[in-house]
């Protein structure tokens, strides 16, 4: 398996060792980082093409249907059809709109979703450029899609797309404050903000054992950046039409999808490297244990876009301030405690993974002896409406 797990590496050593025999080092260089950058790109291609496949394969058959079948055998070809429909379908731009801003944003939202595969440590000496503020430059280049997005809708000179940039600020602010302090949680446990130091430092536990807490803060408040159900309000269909794109058509409304897709692979991949140990596990090629855990995020993300309802925008934005955000900040303080108190070990491990199921647990329970309180109020005020109306005691 040694072999298996340095192919890639090797693999590259030996072309970088064929391009030093008639190249000078600089040239060398460059010509090994504009493939790195080619590769990155052909990732991304192959990432959208894979996936989305397998999720309409997936929401499918959790709605008992068979999905994409027709373009070649079982539908694998039925992403490739829907890129060729894009190339030929008409390519218009609003009358009024913001020309350049308007060719701007579709081609932006891309940028900072490849740039980001920089830092994502794919195995075993596998990374781009190994950051030591890797997690401070994931955090800046995910704030880029927030502009790019209301970039859209304010360029398109549409209301419906508007509306839709204007919950991108809402929404997007808002779950980038849980993100960020889940991280700082992740950073404060692994003493690095290396994403292959954060992998190093989970060769004994995984940090979702550790703190399951800023596992699940981390993964919803990646839904909500992701724009995917149930916090796909952005792009609501039933409301808004189709949000800040709406104005969008053939391969420019494409880069968007794009983006959609690539930034997924790496919301999954940045939660196998923050909480899942990375590459690390036994037996298997380290590259391969990394693909099939970002696979399984993914399949999550898929199921439950198949089974919860989209949010209203006030329960959306409430669920973030009035939820995540206290959750992670009492949960950074319980783990910045125990780190401060316990050495590394199974002690500290045992009293961190207790004291986070102990949170969430009230966390959950006061949620929902607010719900029920908020349900009691709606009844009795129904209940007293009617019988203002009818003017009796309602039976």
């Amino acid at each position: 398996m040694q072999v298996l797990d340095d192919l890639w590496i090797r693999i590259a050593v030996w072309f970088r060792g064929l391009l030093e025999s008639f190249l000078p080092p600089w040239a060398v260089q460059l010509t090994m980082d504009v493939l790195g950058i080619l590769l990155l790109i052909v990732l991304g291609i192959v990432v959208v093409l894979a996936f989305t496949y397998m999720e309409r394969k997936v929401i499918a058959r959790v709605g008992d249907r068979i999905g994409p079948n027709r373009a070649g055998p079982f539908g694998i070809f039925q992403a490739i059809a829907d890129a060729i429909k894009m190339l030929t379908k008409e390519d218009v731009t609003p009358t009024n709109a913001d020309r350049w801003l308007f060719l701007a944003a579709p081609i932006v939202v891309i940028i900072p979703a490849v740039l980001l595969y920089a830092v994502l440590p794919f195995g075993r000496g596998m990374v781009g450029v190994d950051l030591n503020i890797a997690v401070v430059f994931v955090v800046a280049m995910g704030g880029i899609p927030i502009l790019t997005m209301l970039m859209a809708g304010w360029a398109s000179n549409n209301k419906y797309a508007l509306l839709g940039a204007f919950r991108t600020v809402a929404q997007l602010i808002s779950y980038e404050v849980p993100m960020v302090v889940a991280l700082l949680t992740v950073v404060l446990l692994a003493g690095t903000m290396s994403t292959v130091g954060i992998v190093e430092a989970q060769a004994s536990f995984p940090f979702a054992l550790v703190t399951p807490v800023a596992f699940v803060v981390y993964m919803l408040a990646g839904l909500a950046e992701l724009n995917r159900t149930p916090f796909d309000l952005l792009e609501a269909d039933s409301e808004i039409v189709a949000g800040y794109f709406i104005e969008y058509s053939g391969m420019k409304f494409a880069m968007f999808f794009l983006a959609e897709y690539i930034n997924l692979f790496m919301v999954a991949g940045m939660i196998t490297t923050l909480f899942l140990a990375g590459w690390q596990w036994p037996i298997l090629p380290s590259w391969l244990w990394f693909l099939i855990k970002v696979v399984v995020v993914i399949f999550l993300m898929m199921w439950i876009r198949a089974t919860f309802p989209r949010f209203r925008i006030d329960q959306m934005l409430g669920f973030a301030w009035k939820a995540l955000v206290p959750v992670s900040l009492v949960n950074l303080f319980l783990v910045a405690l125990v780190a401060k108190v316990l050495e590394p070990g199974w002690a500290r491990t045992g009293v961190l993974f207790v004291s986070n199921l102990a949170l969430l647990a009230g966390a959950i329970a006061i949620m929902a002896q607010v719900a029920r309180k908020r349900e009691e109020r709606a009844r009795a005020a129904g209940e007293a409406a009617i019988k203002r109306y009818y003017g009796s005691e309602v039976r």
